[in-house]
């Protein structure tokens, strides 16, 4: 039984444009790309994070979508909301070593290992197999998916940039997951 699932990262907000770490805020208005939406094609599924952003891109898409509790982004604690420059000066070696030790979580939210660890749980266990599934989430959720099917290290996951309205596709051939381009 072969499954297709496509990752679709929500629109644009005041965060993506500010360089923050987000909070559960709006898609902003008129973001640009947002006119060019992305054709994910028919879905047999669609699951969406309960974040507004990705419950908002899920209702333009036209989707009816299933919400996913681990489909939610990395929870960023303290630093929600916070601009990285100034937590780049702000907190400097707390910020070196969330970038570098994805066991650290100095926000005082989710390390990015928690975050790999969630995701693949979903895509693993929870995620029904069979048919075309879409999942409308969070690039954060999106690396650790990738990071997931390339078995790749967890350092590969600052080299992955998903962008507002991205979309990667991936097969499940009922062993293995792959990306598919």
């Amino acid at each position: 039984m072969t499954t297709r699932l496509t990752w679709i990262c929500h629109g644009a907000t005041a965060a993506n444009r500010t360089a923050s770490f987000p909070t559960d805020e709006p898609l902003e208005e008129n973001a640009p790309g947002q006119a060019a939406l992305p054709a994910p094609g028919r879905a047999d599924t669609v699951f969406v994070s309960p974040a507004l952003r990705a419950r908002q891109t899920a209702e333009i898409l036209g989707f009816d979508a299933i919400l996913a509790p681990s489909l939610r982004d990395c929870d960023y604690g303290r630093w929600a909301g916070r601009p990285l420059m100034s937590l780049h000066a702000e907190e400097p070696e707390n910020f070196a070593l969330w970038m570098s030790d994805p066991e650290a979580a100095p926000h005082e939210g989710e390390s990015l290992q928690e975050l790999a660890s969630r995701v693949a749980g979903w895509m693993n266990e929870e995620m029904p197999l069979g048919g075309h599934i879409v999942a409308i989430s969070h690039a954060a959720v999106i690396r650790a998916a990738i990071l997931n099917v390339l078995k790749a290290p967890p350092a590969a996951f600052w080299t992955i940039d998903v962008p507002p309205l991205g979309m990667v596709r991936m097969t499940h051939d009922g062993r293995r997951w792959s990306l598919r381009f």
